[in-house]
């Protein structure tokens, strides 16, 4: 059984197994050291980061990514809701930043930023032209 929600009264079932062995007890711990972090990059204005794998190019949090701050109505539906006219939001604005499971919106007309799980996004209209990744035709091979 998966525990999906964190529930302070619940607890895993211990399950033996009598082919495994037995854990080893954990060495101490060593002081960390600090990780070498690299300087932020700026891109240029217009170009496409080169940084990931093509077939991951066209998942949608990587092209609302690259229409940060384009102004466009952004389209989320929840359908889990009690009444039908709150089942849907329309948010007008633009996109501030997108992970992979989430998007986080800011609302123009009242300064309000909201954060949206992606499960719920449906569709977004931009104003103007959507930035996307260059697209390569590959000749057929027969």
């Amino acid at each position: 059984m998966v525990q999906y929600y964190w529930n302070p009264n619940f607890q895993q079932p211990k399950m033996q197994n009598p082919n495994m062995q037995q854990m080893q007890p954990m060495q101490p711990m060593q002081p960390m050291q600090q990780p070498m972090v690299p300087p932020p990059v700026s891109m240029p204005s217009g170009t496409i980061p080169a940084g990931l794998p093509m077939g991951e190019q066209s998942y949608i949090e990587n092209i609302l990514r690259l229409n940060i701050g384009e102004p466009g109505t952004f389209h989320f539906s929840f359908a889990h809701t009690v009444g039908e006219a709150l089942n849907v939001r329309n948010i007008t604005g633009y996109v501030e930043a997108a992970g992979r499971d989430h998007v986080i919106i800011h609302e123009a007309s009242t300064d309000h930023q909201f954060l949206f799980p992606m499960i719920y996004f449906d569709y977004a209209e931009f104003e103007g032209q959507v930035k996307y990744f260059p697209q390569t035709v590959q000749p057929r091979q027969v």
